[in-house]
């Protein structure tokens, strides 16, 4: 009986429900993008080799500040106004169009503005054909609106639209990269499948989540843009010691050193990528039920520092399993960086789903202001003096403060809420 009213009490709770479709298929998406990767990056660092991968490193980082700009943060502050408005068919297909059109708008720029630099600067015109392939992923994935899903709780259909592009793109890379000359393909095949992808969500989106494109009127444009300012510049200023620190290592170390710090943070971005499947999991439902915030929070810690102590303990490993003898350097920046899994959850924790969740955008837009540019500041002495090293270090120790003072920023205003 007991279990029959649990059951019933489950189908009539839609926050329940909602968080239990978001939460299984971002982590059945999450699993995929563990698997796949175990059998792709072993087949590209033997076929490649080291210094492709760093090229390819390079031209991801490059490209990573473009992809930002077109964001625009939208990613969140879309997801939490839709999930606000998941009852209001019409107020969603505004915000959609809107988004849609904003972000449309700033791909045309991007790209302009991204042509120009590839021809001017040396360093980008040397590898000018592999920068193309690595934009095309902009424009190839601005049909995928990930956001809405998100918002909606509807995250099934991009799920499996995701775990086809996965395989597709994993199966893609045995069978046309075969030798070394083959390296450019990599950035190729990740944009057709993006497209291919973008083309279906835009139909699941019509047909089955009834979301219409209401042509917009540039005012509302431009208020969607502003609206999202401060959590785009929250996503933009990471990149001045993150994605710069990869482009300094490939002026100053080429390709050889961008290849044995990518080697060590492939690991840690799959674990990253796999704890933000409870960011994005419980950020709709927070924006509704933030009082569940602390217990949230303790366990995500738990868990974000268990699996850094893992990877801290078997880097050399993972290395030796998943990679050539050529990256037994990277054994290192792993461990360097395992920490800074801990870090970025707390950022997520206490940042995205705190300060964002309750529309204190503007005080982590400054203290993620601050974090970044002590990071800038630190990253071109370490990277010219300790190379990939000082890289790796000044990724995690930028993510530490940004990390740790967003905790002690939300635990003072909890503080205050409380004695208030």
């Amino acid at each position: 009986m007991k279990l029959k009213q649990l059951i019933s009490s489950y189908k009539k709770n839609e926050d329940a429900k909602g968080l239990t479709e978001t939460f299984l298929s971002l982590t059945i998406l999450q699993f995929a993008s563990y698997v796949f990767p175990l059998f792709t990056i072993p087949y590209l660092a033997h076929v490649i080799g080291l210094d492709k991968m760093g090229d390819i490193a390079f031209a991801a980082a490059v490209v990573v500040y473009f992809q930002t700009v077109v964001d625009w943060g939208f990613n969140y502050s879309a997801a939490r106004d839709v999930a606000r408005n998941k009852n209001n068919p019409q107020e969603v297909s505004r915000i959609y169009s809107n988004v849609m059109t904003a972000k449309l708008s700033l791909t045309i720029i991007c790209a302009i503005i991204f042509a120009i630099l590839v021809f001017t600067v040396p360093a980008f015109s040397e590898k000018k054909m592999l920068m193309f392939a690595t934009y095309l992923y902009i424009p190839c994935g601005l049909l995928i609106q990930e956001w809405l899903f998100q918002g909606l709780e509807r995250m099934r259909y991009f799920t499996i639209l995701n775990l086809i592009l996965k395989f597709l793109f994993t199966a893609a890379i045995f069978v046309f990269i075969r030798e070394k000359s083959d390296y450019i393909l990599q950035p190729l095949l990740n944009a057709c499948g993006n497209f291919a992808v973008g083309i279906a969500s835009i139909v699941i989106i019509r047909k089955k989540l009834n979301v219409k494109y209401i042509r917009p009127n540039i005012k509302s444009i431009l208020q969607s843009i502003k609206g999202s300012t401060d959590i785009f510049i929250n996503q933009l200023m990471p990149n001045l010691y993150n994605s710069f620190s990869v482009m300094l290592l490939g002026f100053f170390g080429g390709s050889v050193a961008n290849g044995k710090l990518d080697g060590g943070t492939k690991f840690v971005n799959l674990c990253n990528q796999m704890m933000s499947v409870v960011t994005r999991t419980f950020f709709p439902f927070l924006s509704r039920n933030i009082s569940k915030h602390a217990v949230y929070a303790k366990w995500n810690i738990i868990i974000s520092s268990v699996i850094s102590l893992l990877l801290f303990a078997f880097a050399p490993l993972i290395v030796d399993i998943f990679l050539t003898d050529e990256f037994v350097d990277s054994i290192l920046v792993l461990r360097i960086m395992a920490i800074s899994v801990l870090f970025l959850t707390l950022s997520s924790i206490y940042g995205t789903n705190y300060l964002i969740v309750q529309n204190k955008e503007r005080i982590l837009r400054k203290i993620t202001i601050i974090s970044s540019l002590i990071g800038f500041s630190m990253s071109v002495p370490m990277v010219y003096y300790w190379g990939y090293i000082g890289a790796a270090i000044t990724i995690t120790l930028t993510r530490g403060i940004l990390g740790v003072t967003s905790m002690i920023v939300v635990l003072k205003i909890k503080k205050q809420k409380q004695l208030a």
